[in-house]
């Protein structure tokens, strides 16, 4: 029973796999939220590669 209580103490106190828990968690929470603002993400970046296409052809005309 000691070896028992002595094992879930040292497994409470272990946190050798927090780290890889804690990316996982937050990799999740980022996906979710390109999921959910996909429209705007793409809204966003087809505008800013419009004007930066546009911008390089008045640098190239110049």
């Amino acid at each position: 029973m000691k070896k028992f209580k002595n094992f879930s103490k040292n497994l409470l106190k272990n946190e050798s796999g927090q780290g890889a828990t804690e990316y996982i968690l937050l990799l999740v929470v980022v996906v979710a939220l390109v999921f959910m603002f996909k429209g705007k993400i793409k809204e966003q970046m087809d505008g800013a590669m419009s004007k930066l296409s546009s911008d390089m052809g008045n640098v190239i005309n110049n």
